[in-house]
């Protein structure tokens, strides 16, 4: 098919109706749902005892269809792809001005409670720019599918030997390098069809220096995680020819709850003037409600005619004001972040953090001739498996 054929194809298809959970939602509940205690975290690591689920069915085939028919335009390629040294190539914040059905999927009740449901706690999306978010991988090279049959053929002999299917298989290279997230939740939906898939695991560091690889979820299936506090990477999935995620982040509903939102992985692959407004716009809404909730408990007090509470006010104040002092680092000056280049303050455990040689910090680095040959290179690839996940 031409590629002027291909783009009407898959452009006229996006508005063939809206999201409607009652025929676009399939979910089941996850076989299984990890806490912190089963993967030897203290309990209060994160926000809740929650780490992580088991691929479990979410949007149904033609739920996927219509999303991969927004994603894959010309115009989200265009206007919102950005690559970095943890994936070479993403698509970021295209969800509210191109992907209508990918908006109001995400943002449907019935998607929030399911996704609540898995968590253990009731979520909300992180912010719109952080809807829908898009990991992709594929055209493989030569050298990358002859290794790769080798790998397959290494696995079904290690099948044979053990006489069973599914005996444990290595390949350890990851796709999306270790890392944590920066916000508090995500939900990882496959957008590909992983039939022939071997690997593709979601591997996290557990707290007894251990690894606990997840399952790859297939086509219209969902893993979610609390990938803030759990240190994690995507491995490489064989026998495909493409792997497309959709990634969407989320937060506590509740103003009370912990907010340890960074922007570290983010600021260097985003459109800046609508992160920074969307980050302090539900932070300032957050406290905005904590501000309102204060001023009802003193007045209520006050009418009680219960003595003024200097100590307490005074702590919940100190909070507020550590609140407003975390946003104001997160918000690094624009000329300071250098596009792509992610570093390692992210890390919730210090030790495991890399010390920068140039002195920079929240993301922001000085540019280096090493760094701009792997921004030209990321983009080369990025261009290339873009163009290949359209055509299947």
């Amino acid at each position: 098919m031409a590629p002027a054929a291909m783009t009407n194809k898959i452009e006229s298809t996006m508005a063939e109706g809206v999201f409607d959970p009652s025929q676009h939602l399939s979910f089941k509940a996850p076989s299984r749902v990890y806490t912190m205690d089963d993967i030897h975290l203290p309990r209060d690591t994160g926000v809740s005892t929650f780490a992580v689920s088991e691929p479990f069915p979410l949007f149904t085939t033609e739920a996927i269809k219509r999303m991969r028919s927004e994603v894959l335009t010309e115009k989200v390629f265009a206007n919102c792809k950005y690559s970095s040294n943890l994936s070479q190539c993403q698509l970021r914040g295209f969800a509210s001005q191109y992907a209508p059905f990918v908006y109001d999927a995400w943002k449907d009740p019935k998607t929030l409670a399911i996704i609540s449901e898995v968590a253990g706690l009731e979520l909300v999306p992180e912010m719109d720019f952080e809807i829908g978010h898009i990991n992709i991988s594929n055209n493989k090279t030569d050298a990358q599918k002859e290794e790769e049959a080798i790998a397959v053929a290494e696995k079904l002999a290690a099948e044979a030997d053990e006489g069973i299917a599914g005996c444990p298989w290595e390949d350890d290279k990851p796709i999306v390098d270790w890392h944590t997230d920066s916000y508090p939740f995500v939900c990882v939906l496959m957008l590909s069809d992983c039939t022939n898939m071997i690997g593709g695991e979601t591997a996290l560091k557990t707290g007894d220096g251990g690894i606990l690889k997840v399952r790859g979820p297939q086509m219209g299936c969902a893993v979610v995680l609390q990938g803030r506090y759990i240190e994690h990477q995507a491995l490489r999935a064989l026998g495909t020819t493409e792997r497309i995620t959709m990634v969407t982040s989320f937060r506590p509903k509740s103003p009370n709850a912990r907010d340890d939102t960074v922007l570290t992985t983010v600021r260097p692959v985003s459109n800046l003037d609508e992160l920074y407004f969307q980050f302090v716009e539900y932070r300032f809404e957050i406290l905005e409600e904590r501000i309102r909730q204060q001023l009802k408990a003193m007045r209520d007090a006050k009418r009680a005619c219960r003595k003024f509470d200097t100590t307490a006010t005074k702590a919940w104040i100190v909070q507020q004001l550590q609140f407003l002092d975390h946003m104001n680092k997160e918000l690094v000056e624009n000329d300071l972040v250098t596009t792509g280049v992610i570093d390692d303050s992210h890390l919730i455990h210090s030790n495991k953090k890399k010390v920068l040689t140039n002195g920079a910090t929240h993301g922001a680095t000085n540019g280096t001739k090493a760094e701009s040959d792997r921004k030209l290179k990321n983009e080369g690839e990025c261009d290339r498996v873009w163009k290949r996940a359209r055509t299947l």
